[in-house]
């Protein structure tokens, strides 16, 4: 059976629709009306084997940071349906991914204990519509809504668009991981038998 969701969510600064099957093969087709965002989110569907379908407008002329955060919370909601109650998978997953000089660790768990730890480069500039604080702003969004621990670590890097795919392929492997099933469980992964 596969594990697929779809979500459309609407307010007065993006509208989204997501489409997800987790048991996919990387097939998608991303537009948010940021390039470099459609990138990167290509590439986490890609490495993660993940089929996804994203539509997003934003108030752009504004900034960037709705569309990305928003796009966060919905993939997070999708992932989050699609999982359902998360019986028989791994739960666990880690991935150590480079790009030309940058490296990157993400630890994820999908325990619906929701949080986020994410390390970059001090060289990186620390605001505006830069993607490496972007970035944080959608992985934040996308743990919360998709009720995971989740761990960013760029070991270094000086180039952030390699800083950045790095970061996006790496969450994709580790959550191909964790959300695998593994036969030998048969339930919740978890000593308390629920999460």
């Amino acid at each position: 059976m596969e594990r697929t969701s779809e979500i459309e969510r609407k307010t007065k600064e993006t509208g989204i629709r997501i489409k997800l099957n987790i048991d996919g093969s990387g097939q998608n087709e991303i537009s948010t009306g940021i390039p470099f965002f459609d990138h990167m989110l290509t590439l986490f569907a890609v490495h993660g084997f993940f089929d996804l379908f994203i539509s997003a407008r934003g108030d752009i002329e504004v900034d960037f940071h709705h569309t990305v955060e928003d796009v966060g919370i919905v993939l997070g909601n999708v992932f989050d349906k699609a999982l359902a109650e998360r019986k028989g998978i791994k739960r666990f997953g880690h991935a150590v991914t480079p790009m030309d000089d940058a490296l990157t660790s993400v630890a994820v768990d999908l325990s619906k204990r929701p949080f986020l730890v994410y390390n970059t480069p001090q060289a990186v500039d620390p605001g505006g519509n830069n993607f490496t604080s972007l970035s944080k702003e959608f992985f934040r969004a996308f743990a919360a809504r998709g009720g995971m621990n989740l761990h960013v670590n760029v070991f270094y890097g000086e180039n952030e668009h390699h800083i950045v795919e790095s970061i996006y392929k790496a969450a994709g492997r580790a959550l191909d991981q964790a959300t695998s099933y593994d036969q030998r469980i048969k339930g919740i992964r978890s000593s308390k038998g629920t999460l």
